[in-house]
Formats: structure tokens, sequence, C-alpha cells
């Protein structure tokens, strides 16, 4: 055998180093493809959430007048869903059918930004509706360790709403 090379084929027969060279050129190809299919595929948007609820017309009640969406035209014409915009694109479905009112854990949410977690508040006091923090704390506010403010409260379903201030 001949001396050592630096380099890393140095250690290989000749045989190997064809084996190697058509391995790395094999793994280029297929992260080279890979980048580009990743760069040229559309990701899938969000484009709405569902609650299930036992009284729509509460349901739209609540979110209308307690958190403030408005409605957007219900392509059922059923009476038993309703559609509020949430974001560009993003909607909110609600649907009528649930027997039972269901528990529901907080981590599993929807969260809606509000300029000043203060004033939405005064407006939950003002329209008798109980809130907490995260940690269940009631009538107070969290504040999280980036400075964001959030207050949970439920809605007729007991579907858990975090309010925060909308941090930009």
């Amino acid at each position: 055998m001949g001396g050592k090379n630096n380099s890393f084929t140095g250690y290989l027969s000749c045989s190997d180093r064809g084996n190697i060279k058509k391995i790395i050129l094999f793994i280029f190809f297929v992260a080279g493809y890979h980048a580009s299919n990743g760069q040229s595929v559309k990701k899938p948007p969000i484009n709405h959430t569902a609650i299930y609820v036992i009284n729509v017309k509460a349901s739209i009640t609540f979110y209308q007048n307690i958190i403030g969406l408005d409605a957007i035209p219900e392509p059922f014409h059923d009476g038993k869903h309703a559609w509020f915009p949430t974001g560009p694109g993003i909607s909110m479905h609600i649907i009528q059918g649930a027997s039972v009112k269901k528990e529901y854990y907080k981590n599993n949410h929807t969260c809606f930004s509000v300029e000043s977690v203060e004033v939405f508040t005064n407006w939950l006091r003002k329209n008798n509706i109980s809130r907490e923090d995260r940690d269940c704390a009631k009538m107070t506010i969290t504040i999280r360790p980036d400075g964001v403010k959030q207050i949970w409260l439920q809605d007729p379903d007991g579907y858990w709403v975090e309010i925060n201030h909308a941090k930009d």
C-alpha cells in the first residue's frame, strides 16, 4: 500500500473511489431535487376552522357582540351554520348540531388579538362575561415573557377563546 493521503479517497481502493463518487453525486442530485421541489410547491394555507355547537344563534351573538366579529354570507342557508372572517382569506365556521356541552382544554383554543386588553376587559365587565388568566385566576391578566398580555374566556359551548393585544 502506498503512503497516507490527506484526502478522504486516499484511504480507499481505486474501485471504492468510483462508488463513492457515484454516491456523492446521487446525494447532491437528491438534495438539489428536494430543494428545487420545495421552492416550487405551494404550501397549503389555512382556509377555515370550525366549531360544533349546540345553539348557533347563541354562538353568533357571542362572536358578533362580545368578540366583535362580522358575519359573512352563509352558503348553506339552513339556519345551522355561521361564518366569520378571522384573517385574510381565513374564516371561522360555526356548525349547529352538538347535543351536549363538552369540557375543553384551555390549550385547545382560538386566539384573537385586540389593540388593548384593558379596553376589552372593560367590555367584558360591562357585558357580565367572566374571564381568567392562563393559570385560571379569575378576572386577571397574564403577561407572557415576551410582554404580550392575554386573557381567557369561554364561548357559550365552552370553547376557550384567548384574547391578547396585537403585537407587531
